[in-house]
């Protein structure tokens, strides 16, 4: 029979195992890069899985004052597009290393 502290150093031990997966997780996603679009194309935002944005491509034809607010609709749309690949891409990722950690699916990692 494994004494307490055999157990609690056990505990601690996949403890720092979780967390360094989950870093390793972390710096994964930031590297996974994916491309929300609107307009058909004419805006275009790229974003990491952890939703950073890395990149905005405006088509010249909205370059006009009269497309203001078109302009900026079409870009608050391909943000929201990326946002959510970037949160599908990420979602993918975390199940990946919650299987490599033995975890439940479903199962809530505080991030």
């Amino acid at each position: 029979m494994k004494s307490m502290e055999d157990m609690i150093k056990a505990a601690q031990a996949a403890a720092e195992t979780i967390q360094k997966q989950m870093n390793e997780t972390q710096a994964t996603l930031d590297g996974l890069e994916v491309e929300g679009v609107s307009g058909g194309g004419l805006v275009k935002i790229r974003a990491t899985a952890k939703g950073r944005v890395v990149g905005v491509a405006i088509d010249d034809s909205l370059m006009t004052p009269a497309e203001k607010g078109l302009l900026e609709d079409l870009i608050t749309a391909a943000f929201n597009d990326a946002r959510a690949k970037a949160d599908e891409v990420a979602g993918a990722e975390l199940a990946k290393a919650q299987q490599g950690l033995g975890l439940p699916p479903g199962f809530k990692l505080p991030f």
